[in-house]
């Protein structure tokens, strides 16, 4: 069998400098909750690690398409999408992508005095399904943000900023509810609010019609048709206008760059990507990122 550790199309990571993280050590704010490795692997066939020396990190796998599984002291879990885990720091493990449906996942490595409190509640995986209520966009862009941050340099203000936006990355995942609740807006019972909030909670993702009338209720026909009357698109068509709002997001607050972020709203083609959003924007990706705005 193939086995690969990272080289995946359109991945991310970062690993800390050991350097920095002695400086990290040393800070009484920045200790107590710290990144050592941070990273994003899409649609990563193949990925299997396996260590059977422990290492002091705890691991966070936050599996967002696909599925997978992992392995710790001999007990053996399966992922499946919007399932996210965290593997003991001391603990001899391993972890791969499902075969046939290899997993997309946003994976930190952290340590600190208070690490285990947050570790101890994700043991085994928990699932954060999209619904009228959840946030899930916004636990992503959280993410985005930490990564941002610590790929513009390690600097002190950068490492202090990236480590209190982890506590509140955890808190997202640890205390799923209250964050989901503390969103100030209303209920949006509404057919159409509650699917474009669901559309965003899946822009890293393929969605058909289909399984947007699904989470609906409603007949793929009679679903489209009220859609499209409300909003003037059809469905598939403004999934894809939020998709390139996102991306120009992206452009403008990010150094990523272009072929990797196609995997960020779920096109696996480049070339479509630029393709559509040239026909939504106007503009290639690339001349959008260089005009100047506000």
């Amino acid at each position: 069998m193939i086995k690969r550790k990272d080289g995946f199309s359109g991945e991310r990571a970062l690993v800390i400098p050991a350097s920095v993280i002695s400086d990290i050590e040393k800070n009484p704010l920045a200790s107590s909750l710290y990144i050592t490795d941070i990273g994003f692997y899409p649609h990563a066939q193949f990925h299997f690690r396996e260590r059977l020396e422990p290492i002091s990190q705890y691991i966070l796998i936050y599996c967002v398409e696909g599925k997978g599984w992992f392995q710790v002291n001999q007990v053996k879990h399966t992922v499946g999408k919007n399932q996210c885990f965290v593997i003991p720091a001391g603990s001899s493990h391993s972890y791969g992508a499902n075969d046939q449906e290899p997993w997309t996942i946003y994976w930190i490595h952290f340590k600190g005095a208070l690490a285990g409190n947050y570790a101890q509640r994700l043991y085994v995986p928990i699932e954060i399904k999209p619904s009228i209520h959840s946030r899930i966009n916004g636990r992503i862009s959280l993410f985005e943000e930490i990564f941002h941050t610590l790929e513009m340099g390690y600097s002190k203000d950068n490492i202090l900023y990236a480590c209190s936006a982890l506590h509140y990355f955890m808190g997202t995942l640890c205390y799923l509810q209250p964050y989901r609740s503390a969103d100030g807006s209303s209920d949006p019972k509404d057919l159409i609010e509650a699917t474009i909030h669901f559309m965003k909670e899946n822009i890293g993702k393929k969605m058909s019609v289909e399984e947007m009338a699904q989470h609906c209720g409603y007949s793929t026909s009679h679903f489209t048709a009220l859609f499209t009357q409300r909003t003037g698109h059809s469905p598939i068509s403004y999934f894809n206008q939020l998709k390139i709002q996102y991306a120009c997001k992206l452009l403008d607050t990010t150094n990523i760059r272009i072929n990797q972020m196609c995997y960020k709203i779920g096109i696996d083609d480049c070339y479509y990507f630029s393709r559509l959003f040239c026909k939504i924007m106007g503009q290639s990706p690339s001349a959008y990122r260089k005009q100047n705005k506000g």
